[in-house]
This record gives C-alpha cells, structure tokens and sequence, in this order.
C-alpha cells in the first residue's frame, strides 16, 4: 500500500496532469467557437478579497494583471487539491474507473463552482444548455485524466 505522503504527492501530479487536460479542452472550445475566455475566476479573486480585506496591490494595470494571473491560479490549485484529495480517499481501494472519473470530475466542478456561486458571482441554475456544456465537458475531461493517473499511481 502507498503511504499517505506518497498518495497525497501522486494525487497532487494526477491532478495536475487532469487541470492540464481541462485547460486543453477549455482552450479548443474557445478557438474553435471563438468565445472569450470566462471573466468568473478574475470576479472570484476580486470578491474575494474585498470580502477578507486583502488589497491586491499595484497601480491599475499592475493589479489587473494580478487578478488576471491569480484567477487561473486558483482553477490550479482546485485540480491539483481534487487530485491530492481524491489519492488520499481511494488510496488501498479499488474503485471503477467510471466511478472514480465521475467521482473526480464532478468533484472538481463543485469545487469551482460552489464558491462562485456562493459568492454570488454566477448561478448555475440560470445556465443556458450552451453554458453548461462548456463547463462539464472540461469537468470530463479533468475527471477521466486524473482517475486514470490516479488508478495507475496510486491504488
């Protein structure tokens, strides 16, 4: 059986190799429909540091590209969790693949949408079909890559 230390380390590169995949999927949508990038990651930072009172600092410019660089970052940071997170709980276990990529997926698609939602950024209830797809298909994407690495890595 892997250690916690070694699972946690391996989730961490599966997530990563799984946040890779998301961006590639994202990134092909946006060049083949030639839609503009999500504005929500950039609203994300910025609500959240007016609701903690952290100043992101820098002249106009600076601070924007700032918020601009700290909004992917945090899409980053929830794959590559998901992924760690993910090893810790199957680590030892044997869990369907599909299971495992649906589980992974959709777990990193609630944690990136729950905190917009929560901070009143988007509602996805009032999605369009278009919208949601854009949004889920990357998720599958992130899912099916990050459990693969995970089942070979990990478990």
């Amino acid at each position: 059986m892997t250690s916690l230390t070694g699972a946690l380390v391996r989730g961490a590169a599966a997530g990563a190799a799984g946040t890779t995949a998301l961006n590639a999927v994202t990134y092909l949508d946006m060049a083949v429909r030639g839609r503009p990038s999500s504005s929500t990651p950039e609203e994300t930072v910025e609500t959240m540091a007016d609701k903690t009172h952290v100043e992101i600092p820098g002249p106009d410019d600076t601070r924007q590209n700032r918020v601009q660089g700290l909004g992917p970052l945090m899409g980053i940071v929830t794959g590559v969790g998901m992924g760690a997170l993910a090893a810790a709980l199957v680590r030892g276990r044997t869990v369907p693949l599909p299971a495992l990529s649906a589980l992974v997926g959709g777990g990193a698609m609630v944690g990136s949408n729950l905190p917009m939602s929560g901070l009143g950024i988007t509602d996805p209830r009032s999605w369009s079909a278009t919208s949601w797809v854009s949004d889920v298909v990357p998720h599958v994407a992130y899912g099916a890559v990050t459990a693969a690495l995970l089942r070979a890595l990990v478990t």
